[in-house]
C-alpha cells in the first residue's frame, strides 16, 4: 500500500488559481510565462558560466550555482502548472501529482533558506577573516554545508507531505490557491488537524528563526568589520554586497513569516496567494540578478564566453 492508498475519499484536486476574472488570465499567462522563461535563463546560464569559468570556482559561487539549482527546481514544481491553470480548461491535479508537488516546493524552498545561511556564513568568512578564508571555507567545508541544507529541506518536507497526506479530505477537493501547499490543503481535511498545525508552525519557526539568527549574527559582524575599514572603495562593494543580499533574503523571509508563522484562523487565501507569488515565482526570477548579476567576475566571465563563441562562430563561417 503507498501513502496515496490511505483513508482519503478524494483522489484529484481541483486548483482555484490565482483570479477567476478571464480578461486577466491571458495576460497573467503571458507575463507568467515570460517570468519563468527568464528564471530558467536566469539561473541556468548562472550554473553554466560559473561551471565554465575556473575564476568562479570558488566557496561563494559554489553556493550560488546550487542555490540557481533549488530556484529553478521549486519554480518549475510550481510554476508550470500555474500556467496551465491560467488556461481554459482543466484545472484538475491528481491527488499524487499534488503530494508530488508539495514535496519537491517544500524541499527545495526550505533548502534555499539553509542556503541563505550558509551564503551569509561564506560572506562572514571572507569579509571578516579575509586571511583564513581559503583554510575555513575549504572544499570539504562547503561540500558538507551544501549536504545539510538538502538534508534539512528533504527531511522536512518528507515529514510534512506524510503529515499532511495521512488525513482525510472528504468535504471538498477544492483548493483556493493555486498550488498544492499545505495551509489550504489542511483547510479542506475532515480530520483533526492540531498535530498538523504544531508541526508546520514547529519546523517554520525553527527553520527561519535559526537560519535568520545565522543571517543576523554574521552580518552583525560583518557591518562591525566593514565599520572599521579605511578604504571607502572597500566599504562601498561590501555595503553593495551585503544589501544585494539583504533584499533577497528580506524578501524570501518576510513571505515566509506572513504564510506559515500566523493562526490558521489568521490566514486569508487570497492574500497567502499573492504573497506566495513572491517566493514561488518572482523570488526565483530575481535571485541571479540580486546575487550575481550586478558582479563584476560574473560580468567578466559572461564577456569572456560570448567572446569566444563569437570568435568560433566566425572561424566556422
Amino acid at each position: 500500500m503507498t501513502l496515496m492508498e490511505n483513508i482519503s475519499q478524494v483522489t484529484e484536486f481541483i486548483l482555484v488559481g490565482l483570479t477567476d476574472a478571464k480578461k486577466m488570465q491571458m495576460p497573467l499567462f503571458l507575463i507568467f510565462t515570460l517570468i519563468y522563461f527568464f528564471t530558467l535563463v536566469g539561473n541556468l546560464g548562472l550554473i553554466l558560466l560559473i561551471l565554465l569559468d575556473s575564476r568562479l570556482h570558488t566557496p561563494m559561487y559554489f553556493f550560488l550555482s546550487n542555490l540557481s539549482l533549488v530556484d529553478c527546481v521549486y519554480s518549475s514544481a510550481v510554476t508550470p502548472k500555474v500556467l496551465v491553470g491560467l488556461l481554459p480548461g482543466d484545472k484538475v491535479i491528481p491527488y499524487n501529482a499534488c503530494a508530488a508537488q508539495m514535496f519537491f516546493f517544500a524541499a527545495f524552498a526550505t533548502t534555499e533558506s539553509f542556503l541563505l545561511a550558509s551564503m551569509a556564513y561564506d560572506r562572514h568568512a571572507a569579509v571578516c577573516k579575509p586571511l583564513h578564508y581559503t583554510t575555513t571555507m575549504t572544499s570539504t567545508v562547503c561540500i558538507l554545508l551544501i549536504t545539510g541544507c538538502y538534508i534539512c529541506g528533504f527531511l522536512q518536507s518528507s515529514i510534512h507531505t506524510v503529515f499532511t497526506f495521512h488525513l482525510s479530505f472528504c468535504h471538498s477537493n477544492v483548493v483556493n490557491h493555486f498550488f498544492c501547499d499545505i495551509p489550504p490543503l489542511l483547510d479542506l481535511s475532515c480530520s483533526d488537524i492540531t498535530t498538523n498545525e504544531i508541526v508546520l508552525f514547529t519546523l517554520a519557526a525553527f527553520n527561519v528563526f535559526f537560519t535568520l539568527l545565522v543571517i543576523l549574527n554574521s552580518y552583525l559582524f560583518i557591518f562591525a568589520a566593514i565599520l572599521r575599514m579605511h578604504s571607502a572603495e572597500g566599504r562601498k562593494k561590501a555595503f553593495s554586497t551585503c544589501a544585494s543580499h539583504l533584499t533577497a533574503v528580506s524578501i524570501f523571509y518576510g513571505t515566509i513569516i506572513f504564510m506559515y508563522l500566523q493562526p490558521s484562523s489568521s490566514h486569508s487565501m487570497d492574500t497567502d496567494k499573492m504573497a506566495s507569488v513572491f517566493y514561488t515565482v518572482i523570488i526565483p526570477m530575481l535571485n541571479p540578478l540580486v546575487y550575481s548579476l550586478r558582479n563584476k567576475e560574473v560580468k567578466n566571465a559572461f564577456n569572456k564566453v560570448v567572446g569566444k563563441a563569437r570568435s568560433s562562430l566566425s572561424l566556422i563561417f
